[in-house]
Parts: structure tokens; C-alpha cells; sequence
């Protein structure tokens, strides 16, 4: 008689859907409350931490949650119905490993090592992507083994909890001219401070507060990637590819949050002609949004970075932005008088929706880019 071997068991996949939906009522009823005293949304940082999200993404093979992309970007909007802050910050540290992910796995990045201690240790990344962007900001100077750097990266979301600050500076390099220099820096490195100075319209939980850097030494062999100053780069084409639709993840879920709580309202109220109507251009409104952000996503999941497919990212983030802010206008109207009063959360879902215009590519550099692309000209000039 032969006894057959056990075998053990797969692990079943965590339903990372479920258990956002499972914490939002608490993340919604955290959110007038920051977004009242301009403070940083921790308790929900430290729910999100405390159920595993922020190694979600990371592949499972390196120790993480195993969340594909398009599930990573349904989360965020789950998130960003309920509190439009923690979506946005969550979004900051998710497009990281995202793009970390990627790369380890399509380019055999050496990526492997960051996301093992996410994993691990639930790091929160911090970025200062869009402030820089292209240009960068900040000099590096070269000191021996490495770099002292100098700067003051602003928009920072959820500085307050993060562990690494995931940045770039200016190397001017006597023979490759000007270059920027990517890099990680931790919190708790020697010359790095916190100025608390976001008091700002909308998206006030975030906590994005500007970080300064007083020569702050990075080794050698802490330079990730190096790059010339101004110009496109591969590591870019994967940025837009990868991130917008997360970032964006958090409008659609503010536009869908909005849109659901002015239904409810219109629906307590007798349904005339007026406001069947504009119940009926909010549902197009946000359709437009749902729709756009959707092809962003399928676009992330398969197809290759390049330019090309930055302008295809940078059009959707366009298409989304214009019809996740015509929704919140809408929902106003349809929400009628009652929009007005602060306990509703529609007058916040109208700031915190006003955020998408300000992350590149903005609009107006966004039409510029594609039309170039479109003509055959240098996408750089």
C-alpha cells in the first residue's frame, strides 16, 4: 500500500478589492476631519499598513501581496471614493513598486532588492517625481565615495509616514554636461527635514509638505539611474506608462464617490425634467471618465513604454481629468442646495477634484507633446 505525498496547500490569493471595500467606511469617516484641520491622514496610513497594502503590488515571488495592476488600480479608486487623500498618497507610494515591479520583470532591473524590504518591512515610498519631472531639481556634488545633495523637493505626499524618499538631483558633469541622478534617500538620513507647508485648496490630507535636503551624502552606490537634464528618457516612458493610471485611479474613485452621494440626495427629491437631465449628463460625465481611465489601464497592462504610448497615457490623463471634474460639477447640480453644506462631501469632492489639473503632463504640455509626436517632430524641441 502506497501512501501518496502531501502536497502543500497554494496560498489563496488575497481578494485586495474586498478588503478595501472592507475598510472604506472607516477611511470616509476620517476624511472631513483632516481635510478640516489640514492634517495628514495617518490612522488611515496606518490601516493601509496594518492590511498588507503597501507590498500589494509587489510580486509574490519577492515576498508580496501579488495584486496585478488593473486589481492595484481598482483599489485605488475604491480608496478614493471613500477619502480622495488617502487614494491620492497611496497612489504616490503604489506607482514606486509599480514601476519597480515592472522593470524587474520585463528588463531584468536590479529592482528586486527594494521591493523585497517593501515586502518585507511594508516600507512607504515617497516620491518627488512631479515636481521634478524632466529637469529634475537640486544639485548633487560629487564628494568622495558619492554625493552630497542639496534641494527642496516639494509636493511630497505622505512624507509624515514615509520611509524612503524616492528623488533625483542635478550632477553637473564635466563631461556628459548637466545630469540627474536617481536615488533613494530615508527619512531618517542625516540632513533631512520636513516643512510643513501644505495648506492648500484640495487633496488637503496628503500631507504633501515640501523635504529638504541639506547635503545630504547618497553613495555611489545608491545611484539607481542616470539620465541627461531636460530630455525624454526610457525611465520616463515607463513612468507615464505606469503611473498616471494610478494616480488617476484616485480622480475617477473621488468623481464615482460624488456621483454616487448626489444620486442619493436627487432621489429623496421629485424627479423633474430639470433634474432627470442633469442626472443624466453626470452619468455621461463620468462614463467619459470611467471609460478613458479604463484605456489607461489596458494600456499599462500590455503595452510597451515608449512615445508613443506616453502620449496615448498623457491623452487619457487629459480625457480623465476634464470628465472626473465635469462629474463633481454636475453632481452638484444635481445634489442641488444640499451640495452646498460642507457634511456631504460633495464641496470637498469639488477641491479634491480640482487636483488633476496640476500633474504633468498638465494639460496645455500634454497637447503640445502629442501634437509634435502627431507632425514627426522631436518630441524634446
Amino acid at each position: 500500500m502506497s501512501i501518496s505525498p502531501v502536497t502543500a496547500l497554494e496560498p489563496a490569493p488575497i481578494d485586495w478589492l474586498a478588503r478595501a471595500d472592507a475598510i472604506a467606511g472607516l477611511l470616509a469617516d476620517n476624511a472631513a476631519r483632516h481635510d478640516a484641520d489640514d492634517s495628514f491622514v495617518a490612522e488611515n496610513y496606518t490601516r493601509l499598513k496594518a492590511e498588507g497594502f503597501f507590498s500589494a503590488h509587489v510580486p509574490a515571488e519577492l515576498g508580496g501581496g501579488g495584486a496585478d495592476y488593473a486589481e492595484l488600480a481598482a483599489v485605488i479608486r475604491r480608496l478614493g471614493s471613500a477619502c480622495g487623500s488617502t487614494a491620492l498618497t497611496y497612489s504616490m507610494h503604489s506607482h514606486l513598486v509599480a514601476v519597480a515591479a515592472w522593470r524587474w520583470k520585463h528588463q531584468n532591473a536590479p529592482t528586486d532588492g527594494l521591493l523585497k524590504r517593501v515586502a518585507a518591512e511594508e516600507l512607504v515610498l515617497v516620491s518627488s517625481g512631479g515636481t521634478d519631472w524632466l529637469n529634475s531639481a537640486g544639485t548633487a556634488v560629487k564628494v568622495e565615495g558619492g554625493f552630497r545633495i542639496t534641494a527642496r523637493k516639494i509636493f511630497s505626499s505622505g512624507c509624515l509616514a514615509g520611509d524612503l524618499l524616492m528623488t533625483s538631483a542635478v550632477y553637473d558633469d564635466p563631461e556628459a554636461g548637466p545630469t540627474v541622478l536617481h536615488f533613494a534617500v530615508p527619512f531618517a538620513a542625516e540632513g533631512v527635514a520636513i516643512r510643513e507647508t501644505w495648506r492648500v485648496m484640495g487633496m488637503r490630507g496628503t500631507g504633501s509638505h515640501d523635504v529638504e535636503l541639506n547635503e545630504v551624502f547618497v553613495p555611489d552606490a545608491a545611484i539607481s539611474g542616470r539620465r541627461p537634464k531636460g530630455k525624454w528618457h526610457p525611465l520616463f516612458h515607463a513612468i507615464s506608462l505606469l503611473a498616471f493610471p494610478l494616480i488617476y485611479s484616485a480622480y475617477v474613485g473621488v468623481a464615482e464617490g460624488a456621483r454616487t452621494r448626489a444620486l442619493e440626495v436627487a432621489r429623496r427629491r421629485p424627479a423633474d425634467e430639470c433634474l432627470v437631465q442633469l442626472a443624466g449628463e453626470m452619468q455621461n460625465a463620468f462614463a467619459a471618465a470611467e471609460g478613458a481611465h479604463e484605456r489607461m489601464v489596458r494600456l499599462a497592462e500590455t503595452a510597451a513604454p515608449g512615445p508613443e504610448t506616453t502620449s496615448q497615457a498623457m491623452i487619457g490623463r487629459t480625457l480623465v481629468a476634464e470628465a472626473a471634474i465635469r462629474t463633481v460639477e454636475l453632481a452638484l447640480e444635481v445634489a442641488g442646495g444640499a451640495a452646498f453644506h460642507r457634511d456631504l462631501g460633495l464641496e470637498r469632492a469639488f477641491r479634491d477634484v480640482q487636483g488633476t489639473r496640476f500633474h504633468p503632463l498638465q494639460q496645455k504640455p500634454q497637447l503640445r507633446y502629442t501634437g509634435r509626436l502627431a507632425l514627426g517632430l522631436d518630441i524634446d524641441g
